[in-house]
């Protein structure tokens, strides 16, 4: 089944109507006609233009007149298709199935990954019986983590599991343990980040620490420990309780230790560099290793972890080595 992937399509410079001095969503939702919570994330993705400058916030007032241009990201017309992926199941019964991802593996079909995904590889293990709430690019779809971070994550296969868990994910009492690798030694060993995170206005594709004043991007927690100090780096576990775009990356990096391999938040270190040329590890040193909820459906909880993956095994073993 092909996947239809035209290009994306920018509204020529409009005005708002009269009457429509407001909240910037709301106006524009009602300006341009779509739901405000599509403007929302077009405004979170860089894609909304005021007066030939890119929104910041959906809460800020406009007044009537306001020049705008919205930029509508390309569509997925057509369901993905089921492939024969081999997946790692951790557990699955009628209601969800919590997955165990390799790095590399991206979650749901986009443009430039319209196949190969995790959600064609659901649609084939679970016949297509996914819940519908994503869409039909992703179906069952309640969380994601990064292509290059390696994983636990739940997926539904009803929509009652699908409401019920985004509920958790939204209230923030999904328990979310991740185990990275970092550029130094954090200082103290053990704390928490409590930083805002939203869109950068100098890179639009990266996010970015914000004062916790601002009315930009949404708020942002996470407790870290050091469990091993390596030659140069350190093991942590990061607890976190929201789940933001690249939260420990950047939350990391604003610290002054970003994860190693990270090519988009981090410099890795002169020294370092050599152990990860010879481990050929090329990506974000991140796992989501344990996962915990209350199964939406029998109200069970439930938990689950995840070893760490042979590539991060080993570039452990090989900085631990060099402290000898």
């Amino acid at each position: 089944m092909a996947i239809a992937c035209p290009r994306a399509k920018s509204s020529p410079a409009l005005s708002l109507p009269p009457g429509s001095g407001a909240r910037l969503d709301k106006a524009l939702a009602e300006a341009a006609g779509l739901s405000r919570a599509r403007v929302q994330a077009l405004i979170d993705e860089g894609r909304v233009e005021i007066a030939g400058k890119p929104a910041t916030s959906a809460s800020m007032k406009v007044a009537e007149g306001t020049a705008f241009r919205i930029t509508v990201p390309p569509a997925i017309d057509a369901a993905a298709a089921p492939e024969d992926i081999p997946l790692a199941i951790a557990f699955e019964d009628a209601h969800l199935i919590v997955v165990d991802k390799p790095a590399g593996l991206v979650v749901h079909p986009a443009a430039g990954n319209l196949t190969g995904t995790l959600v064609n590889a659901l649609l084939h293990h679970c016949r297509g019986e996914l819940s519908g709430i994503g869409g039909v690019a992703r179906p069952g779809i309640v969380h994601r983590i990064d292509k290059d971070t390696s994983g636990l994550l739940v997926v539904a296969k009803t929509d009652a599991a699908h409401e019920g868990l985004a509920a958790q994910f939204a209230a923030h009492s999904v328990h979310r343990r991740y185990v990275a690798v970092c550029a130094g030694h954090p200082s103290p060993a053990e704390g928490t980040i409590d930083a805002r995170i939203g869109r950068s206005d100098a890179d639009r594709k990266k996010m970015t620490v914000l004062a916790n004043n601002s009315s930009r991007g949404k708020s942002a927690i996470t407790h870290y420990t050091v469990i091993d100090r390596l030659a140069g780096a350190a093991v942590i576990e990061c607890r976190l309780e929201t789940g933001r775009t690249h939260q420990v990356r950047v939350h990391c990096a604003s610290i002054g230790h970003p994860l190693l391999g990270d090519p988009v938040y981090g410099r890795t270190p002169e020294s370092l560099r050599p152990v990860l040329e010879r481990t050929g590890f090329a990506r974000q040193a991140l796992h989501a290793a344990e996962l915990g909820f209350q199964h939406p459906v029998t109200q069970e909880m439930v938990q689950f972890r995840s070893d760490l993956p042979a590539d991060m095994t080993e570039l452990i073993d090989q900085l631990r080595h060099c402290n000898r």
